[in-house]
């Protein structure tokens, strides 16, 4: 039965974490990022809540341009740590390969199915994180990973969904859909 509790309660999972990658200057840096959205069509935007402590938020600030990146469920551990090691000590992305953006210099992901390169427009605080909204300025895709009509092709793709707690499930062909239209 379902009560009123007197704590925060974190419902947004299972979903995608992207992997937002940034280059300032010189400097290079990947976080994970669970909260992050679609918030426009035409013109195409993006947003991704950042905290404000996280190296990468310094970088995002300095350049205002990043890259999301979304890999495949067989690359759950890059995803893992690229969310609990800190760029500030270690280079998160020595292990990645990953080429220069054409439009912004940030790192897209040779492994990415999908990715998005950002110019941020607008920065808004909210509690403990910073919320960049973004231009899309470029556009990534594995095109054998997507069907026709623009759905995922699940028999050559497996999208990794977080649970929580470092934990992710994979979402492939053997997943029951139902189709809700009439």
């Amino acid at each position: 039965m379902r009560t009123k509790v007197d704590h925060t309660v974190m419902h947004s999972y299972p979903g995608l974490v992207a992997l937002v990658t940034v280059k300032a200057n010189e400097k290079k840096n990947i976080m994970a990022a669970g909260w992050h959205t679609y918030i426009s069509y035409e013109p195409p935007m993006y947003g991704v809540a950042i905290g404000r402590e996280r190296h990468t938020y310094e970088l995002m600030k300095e350049t205002g341009m990043f890259a999301i990146n979304f890999l495949p469920f067989e690359k759950a551990e890059e995803i893992q740590k690229a969310g609990i090691l800190t760029g500030a000590k270690t280079d998160k992305l020595a292990t990645l390969s990953f080429e220069e953006g054409i439009e912004t210099g940030a790192p897209i992901l040779k492994d990415a199915y999908v990715a998005y390169e950002c110019k941020t427009i607008d920065i808004n605080t909210y509690g403990d994180h910073d919320f960049f909204v973004a231009d899309l300025v470029g556009f990534y895709r594995d095109e054998e990973c997507f069907l026709e009509n623009g759905l995922p092709n699940l028999t050559k793709l497996s999208i990794p969904l977080y649970l929580g707690r470092s934990k992710y499930m994979k979402l492939d062909d053997r997943v029951i859909s139902k189709d809700c239209v009439d």
